[in-house]
């Protein structure tokens, strides 16, 4: 009994020492002191008001600017073109992220705010769905001179300019430039045979000038240099991948083709047909009993062209006051989208935003080689829109090639004016008036 109370009092000695040593090569370890959680971080604010905006293209930037406003947790932006204010239809901001959508254009901005600015890009969707893709940045604050002061003005732009765009197969394409300056701003547009560039504004720097736009749908920069009345070393700059070189000269007398006598009947053909769905499926055709003894306003169009937009602006509401005297209005759409239900999809966005009552069939693709076989009783289309005018009878009586709009100034009221009469004279003629007389307007 000894021998064990002592060989355990031993034991209990030697565990005592091996604690010891632990302890000493160990240390013992702090308390872990337990950090407070972190705060949620706010979430980035949308500044209201005017921002200053900038896309780049291969050629240069173009200036533009959005306004952005807001009604309780909702925003509202617009775009400031120029002289054109641009209502866009869909805004969202969340998370620091600010998404702008065109949705007739099919074209979008996304941007994410980067210390109080906007940084992102621009994608504008194009015939195929093939998309282009720019930088976009933008910074909140009151509108500033794009100008500088480095270089005073030498030259004044104001006036009417023939102008030559080269083409990759050194033909030129006759087009008009008309500016207007005030100071070193500039302002303008480029009339041709299939339309106009629309709203266009810049600066003029020495003799150096540069001209830009975005719509919604079309990004363009214009720049060259002015030597003695003579624009030279020009480019014109589509987006990320067209790209033309051009030159003009300052003439007061510059005109265009006539636009009545670019598109005609074939020879074999002595009237216009068409047989396309509308969007519920159903072939309509100009020769159904419903256009019997109307008269037919058939406009070549697409939701992604903003002249069509325009032309649409002036005969949607013309359908309405005049449909109950006569006239019909039927669009053939040509959409940038070979998939079926995405082109109705488009063309419902457009009936919507314009009010449409009239007839907008789906064509097919928006090249103008293909629509032309599609409508092989015209010698060809070179424009969007292209317009055919049917009097009462059936008869052709004038085609339009292209549209003037908005940012051609008096050249728009006119064209405005113009069709407006064109169609009151069609509805107060008789059957027999036209018959007789239908052979001669294909010729005016």
């Amino acid at each position: 009994m000894r021998f064990d109370l002592a060989r355990t009092a031993m034991i209990a000695a030697l565990v005592l020492i091996m604690a010891g040593a632990c302890t000493q090569d160990v240390p013992v370890a702090e308390p872990v002191q337990t950090a407070e959680p972190a705060e949620p971080a706010e979430p980035a604010e949308l500044q209201t008001g005017y921002w200053q905006a900038q896309i780049t293209l291969p050629g240069g930037d173009i200036n533009t600017a959005i306004e952005i406003g807001r009604s309780g947790a909702n925003f509202r932006a617009t775009l400031i073109n120029g002289q054109e204010r641009v209502s866009i239809d869909e805004v969202s901001f969340s998370d620091g992220h600010l998404l702008l959508r065109f949705p007739a254009f099919n074209s979008e901005i996304n941007a994410g705010l980067e210390n109080g600015n906007l940084v992102g890009t621009l994608t504008l969707v194009k015939r195929y769905g093939k998309t282009q893709i720019m930088p976009f940045f933008a910074t909140p604050g009151a509108e500033r001179s794009n100008t500088g002061t480095r270089d005073a003005t030498t030259v004044d732009m104001s006036g009417r300019w023939a102008v030559k765009f080269q083409n990759e197969d050194f033909t030129a394409d006759p087009s008009i430039g008309e500016f207007a300056q005030r100071g070193p701003r500039l302002f303008g547009t480029f009339l041709n045979p299939i339309g106009d560039y629309r709203y266009l504004s810049g600066y003029v720097r020495g003799n150096e000038f540069h001209l830009g736009t975005f719509d919604g749908a079309h990004a363009f920069i214009f720049a060259g240099r002015v030597e003695n009345d003579v624009i030279i070393g020009a480019d014109f700059w589509s987006g990320t991948e067209f790209h033309q070189t051009w030159s003009a000269v300052r003439d007061p007398d510059a005109i265009l083709p006539d636009p009545y006598k670019l598109t005609y009947l074939n020879p074999d053909f002595d009237r216009f047909d068409f047989e396309f769905p509308d969007l519920d499926g159903r072939l309509i055709s100009l020769a159904d009993e419903r256009f019997k003894g109307k008269v037919v306003v058939v406009t070549i169009s697409g939701t992604w062209c903003p002249n069509c937009h325009d032309e649409t602006r002036l005969l949607a509401p013309l359908y309405e006051e005049y449909h109950d005297q006569g006239l019909e209005v039927v669009a053939l759409m040509y959409e940038h989208f070979e998939d079926h239900d995405f082109a109705i999809a488009q063309i419902r966005k457009f009936r919507e935003k314009f009010d449409i009552r009239f007839e907008t069939l789906v064509a097919g693709i928006s090249d103008t080689t293909e629509v032309s076989k599609t409508l092989p009783s015209l010698n060809a289309v070179f424009a969007f829109p292209t317009t055919i005018y049917v009097d009462r009878s059936g008869m052709v009586r004038v085609i339009h090639t292209g549209f003037s709009g908005p940012g051609t100034g008096q050249h728009y009221e006119r064209q405005k004016e113009e069709i407006t009469s064109l169609i009151v004279e069609l509805i107060e003629e008789s059957v027999d008036h036209q018959e007789s007389s239908a052979s001669d307007g294909q010729d005016t």
